[in-house]
């Protein structure tokens, strides 16, 4: 379930006018909005989307499910989607998670957007002046409470096109972007995707890694802050989902083909993880 804090759509006819203004035409906004996503709920997009969103998490944490890969997500994290593409967010059971979210187009959009199709953190410093990035977004929707008159709305997209490329440049006009995720850790979360249906336990996922159990087990959650047994328990979790959506597959074949043994453990793991049984999960909205 989704709660908006703050809303703003920029309308239809203003829309095909920015599309056509010099100012405003390789880059404007469409919607802005600071959301809530309500603990142990999922935010979902289908690919029916014509605009391109950026996604900044400013409180709580969970999963985001973009293509065929969970990515943890939790606050100073943001992600780009690309326009046509969906994705899943699912929030964690014990807070709600905030985002303050874009949707924008526009010649260059696709430029901005290509290369940020996965999760990146930034961590805030006290030194560089485009760290506050809730203030730009502040900014913008002050400045559309003003209403939608032409320099008004050129001023707000100079904002954001500011405020993206505090995002997208961050790596190049400060330090405050974080190094990506270290190849061990990459590599051991793609094998944990693709083992998806098997039973693993940390020695024999640190022996196909290469590393010792310690060793992987600290790097591992020093950058996602799961276990890695435990970050593979919730992508089964995410995978549960998905099948309890999409298939018709009975519970008990689901839980052999995530690699329970017991369809009781499964139940039980997966009402601890998404606060419903997976019977009552997948008749939520019937």
């Amino acid at each position: 379930m989704i709660s908006e804090i703050r809303y703003f759509r920029i309308p239809t006819h203003l829309l095909d006018e920015q599309k056509r203004n010099p100012v405003t035409r390789n880059l404007f906004l469409t919607e802005i909005a600071e959301i809530e996503v309500v603990q142990g709920t999922i935010w979902s997009e289908s690919s029916n989307n014509d605009n391109f969103l950026l996604a900044y998490c400013t409180k709580g944490s969970g999963f985001v499910q973009i293509l065929d890969e969970q990515i943890p997500v939790s606050d100073d994290q943001f992600f780009i989607i690309p326009k046509n593409e969906a994705f899943k967010f699912y929030s964690v059971l014990d807070v709600n998670t905030r985002f303050l979210v874009a949707r924008f187009n526009g010649k260059n959009a696709r430029q901005f957007g290509k290369e940020f199709f996965v999760v990146r953190s930034l961590i805030p410093s006290v030194n560089n002046m485009v760290a506050n990035r809730e203030m730009l977004f502040d900014e913008i929707f002050t400045n559309l409470l003003k209403g939608f008159h032409d320099e008004n709305l050129e001023y707000v997209n100079l904002c954001f096109g500011h405020l993206l490329g505090t995002f997208v440049y961050a790596n190049k006009t400060s330090d405050d972007i974080a190094d990506e995720s270290s190849p061990v850790v990459r590599r051991t979360i793609n094998y944990l995707n693709k083992s998806i249906g098997k039973r693993l336990t940390l020695s024999a996922l640190a022996a196909e890694i290469g590393y010792s159990p310690t060793y992987l087990s600290t790097l591992f959650k020093k950058e996602t802050n799961y276990s890695p047994i435990s970050y593979f328990s919730h992508l089964k979790i995410v995978k549960a989902c998905e099948l309890l959506d999409f298939t018709t597959l009975k519970i008990k074949e689901i839980s052999f083909q995530l690699g329970y043994t017991d369809p009781y453990y499964f139940t039980k793991d997966f009402t601890k993880k998404m606060g419903l049984s997976p019977r009552n999960y997948r008749n939520r909205v019937s």
